[in-house]
């Protein structure tokens, strides 16, 4: 009898009873499927995963990280070719927003790495809006102080100095955004992917003169 109730009870317990005794989709489903969640809503219109891409371009096509000296939030000469080189690909896409998080360092206390780390996200913002980058599109600023640094040491180390652009989403303000249609802000991008560069060359009047 045991052994009865003890197969039974796996019986009831695999995935072949839970199809019938269960919800549709409860095998495939994660944490919140099935519910009116932000994250299903965002799945469902393209934004979400239309956003990771973005955001996985962006980390592609430029360079998103830039540091600085010790305790200092000045941006050198390297720091403002490369936040050229965010603004020039930011200006492409009107719809997305950006969120800068500044670090610092180990050498300093908690408190003022976290001040420093500001300073330094405040400097990017700074320099992104003087390139024509509207401030309402950067999102948010941030900063980590020392907590997430990419060299474990608590020595000085300049990688750690550092402040990082990242796509956060879309400006909900913005029309095409605001009416849901995604889909043209996707053709958009991929129709002047498609453009090629128009030119010719060829042999110019001017060479086509005979001496008399």
């Amino acid at each position: 009898m045991f052994l009865a109730c003890t197969a039974l009870t796996a019986c009831a317990s695999s995935p072949d009873m839970m199809r019938f005794e269960s919800e549709a989709g409860l095998l495939l489903r994660g944490a919140d499927f099935g519910n009116a969640t932000r994250n299903n809503t965002q799945i469902m219109s393209g934004e979400k995963s239309y956003a990771i891409d973005l955001a996985n371009r962006f980390a592609a096509e430029v360079i998103t990280t830039v540091h600085f000296s010790f305790n200092s939030a000045a941006l050198d000469a390297g720091a403002r070719d490369a936040l050229r080189e965010q603004a020039n690909w930011i200006r492409q896409f009107p719809e997305i927003t950006f969120r800068v998080f500044g670090h610092a360092d180990a050498p300093g206390t908690n408190a003022y790495n976290k001040a420093l780390g500001l300073r330094r996200a405040h400097a990017v913002v700074a320099f992104l809006s003087s390139q024509g980058i509207s401030r309402n599109r950067l999102e948010a600023v941030s900063s980590l102080g020392e907590t997430q640094p990419l060299v474990a040491t608590e020595a000085r180390e300049r990688r750690n100095r550092r402040a990082v652009t990242e796509v956060s989403g879309f400006l909900r303000s913005h029309p095409s955004v605001l009416d849901g249609k995604y889909a043209q802000i996707i053709f958009r991008d991929y129709a002047s992917s498609a453009e090629a560069a128009i030119g010719t060359s060829g042999i110019a009047g001017s060479e086509l003169a005979t001496d008399n």
